[in-house]
């Protein structure tokens, strides 16, 4: 019953991007095309799930017996900028296209505060390693929803057209913002 909890909290009352403002950058910039927002999204879920499996690994069984936590996000960082460096190998061999589309946000995903923050988060919630890695690939897939989701209404709102003065970043602005309010009436669900 505790992994249905936290997975139904990491999708909709704590969605990463839409109530916890983490990982913008990526969320606004790739997210014109629903094709390149999967292929994001499907890429954090990878980086994010092996990062908390990685970095949980690192800091009970190097950091803590070694008395050096204060390094974990440090050591954290070259985790995960490990594992995108991974991720952007496989995709430039398996998938061109996709690695041509998401182009700079692919690297970026080294910096992504979610993908840190959630490694973080982890360890601070004192989860296992197993409860570490469903949170983890929960908050990924909650993160894959909402850029899906963004990506979704951009393409509608291109084809539905929009003002002149609204085409481009204000339009999303707007459409992030109000998804944003929606996903936050989740949180009254939960007490």
């Amino acid at each position: 019953m505790e992994f249905i909890t936290v997975i139904i909290l990491a999708l909709f009352v704590n969605n990463v991007v839409l109530a916890q403002f983490l990982g913008i950058c990526p969320f606004l910039g790739v997210s014109n095309k629903v094709s390149t927002a999967l292929g994001m999204g499907t890429a954090v879920v990878f980086v994010m799930a092996l990062a908390n499996l990685v970095t949980y690994l690192v800091y009970f069984y190097i950091l803590v017996p070694l008395g050096i936590e204060f390094m974990q996000t440090i050591s954290f960082i070259f985790v995960i900028a490990f594992l995108v460096q991974v991720v952007e190998i496989i995709l430039k061999k398996v998938a061109p296209p996709l690695y041509q589309a998401l182009g700079i946000y692919l690297p970026l995903i080294t910096t992504n505060c979610a993908v840190l923050g959630i490694a973080l988060l982890a360890i601070l919630k004192n989860y296992n390693m197993i409860m570490s890695v469903v949170y983890a690939s929960a908050i990924a897939v909650g993160f894959t929803l909402a850029i899906v989701l963004m990506a979704g209404i951009r393409e509608q709102l291109d084809i539905n057209g929009v003002p002149k003065g609204m085409k481009g970043f204000p339009i999303s602005l707007i459409t992030a913002g109000l998804l944003s309010l929606a996903f936050m009436g989740f949180s009254g669900l939960v007490k």
